[in-house]
């Protein structure tokens, strides 16, 4: 939490992850362009929101990207803000809000979060109906092998098609499925409107991928959500809905509730 804040305090450092949260995703040459700072200083910039769990990095071939995590922003305002003076938590909400509702034209995003747990637990969390009902409101049906099918039972419907698919599964290590079909009974249960619902079925299907590492008493969880239409729907409902579902994740795993309860 300590690190989180002192990484919000610098205007700079606030700048930068205005930048990702416009264009998601950029190499540190894209972010110097763009914010007018030395290479240098952006560099010790972002090696501080890394360390803060604000920012994350992923290679593609040689380049280095660099993404906005909001989950650690979304953890601190879920469960601490009321604890904090009101002009300082109102600020914090502020840079929430910001981050949860700027649509981002990004097709990949990746969230990192880092849990006290184990790896065994964090992948029962992640496939077993009995974890996953509990902060997502979803059960999978699948024998998580890799080509298996997937059954979404989601808001009381069940969601059955072919694309949906599991791709990886190394227990406690990696896990990657394609994301659900967007159903007519899905999006009444939503209330996505139909014609919205056409333009994200005529979308490439995405896909999610979990990535687990052990270290020390913790497990640091990335998420990559990828394959996405920029400037859609489908990317509004992913940069929003993650943070929160891994905020839960992280709630129930440390200390058996979730914040959902209280929403």
């Amino acid at each position: 939490m300590d690190e989180v804040f002192k990484a919000l305090a610098d205007p700079s450092r606030r700048r930068l992850l205005d930048s990702l949260n416009s264009r998601n995703g950029q190499t540190l040459r894209e972010l110097c362009a763009g914010l007018e700072m030395a290479r240098q200083s952006v560099s010790k910039h972002l090696a501080v929101l890394e360390a803060a769990g604000v920012v994350t990095t992923a290679w593609r071939g040689r380049e280095k990207l660099h993404y906005l995590d909001a989950a650690p922003i979304n953890a601190i305002a879920d469960r601490w803000i009321s604890h904090y003076h009101r002009e300082r938590a109102g600020a914090l909400a502020d840079l929430k809000k910001a981050l949860e509702q700027e649509p981002m034209s990004s097709t990949e995003f990746v969230y990192t979060t880092y849990i006290k747990t184990t790896p065994e637990r964090l992948w029962q969390a992640l496939t077993e109906p009995a974890f996953t009902k509990r902060y997502w409101g979803v059960t999978f049906e699948t024998d998580w092998k890799a080509g298996s099918a997937m059954a979404w039972n989601k808001n009381g419907e069940k969601i059955v098609d072919p694309g949906q698919i599991v791709l990886e599964a190394d227990p406690y290590r990696r896990l990657a499925y394609t994301w659900h079909t967007f159903s007519p009974a899905w999006a009444k249960a939503n209330g996505v409107a139909e014609d919205v619902r056409a333009k994200m079925v005529a979308e490439p299907r995405s896909k999610a991928t979990f990535d687990l590492e052990p270290i020390g008493e913790t497990v640091k969880l990335t998420v990559t959500h990828d394959g996405i239409e920029p400037d859609t729907t489908v990317v509004q409902m992913v940069s929003q809905g993650w943070p929160h579902l891994l905020s839960d994740l992280k709630t129930l795993l440390e200390t058996g509730d979730t914040m959902a309860k209280s929403r």
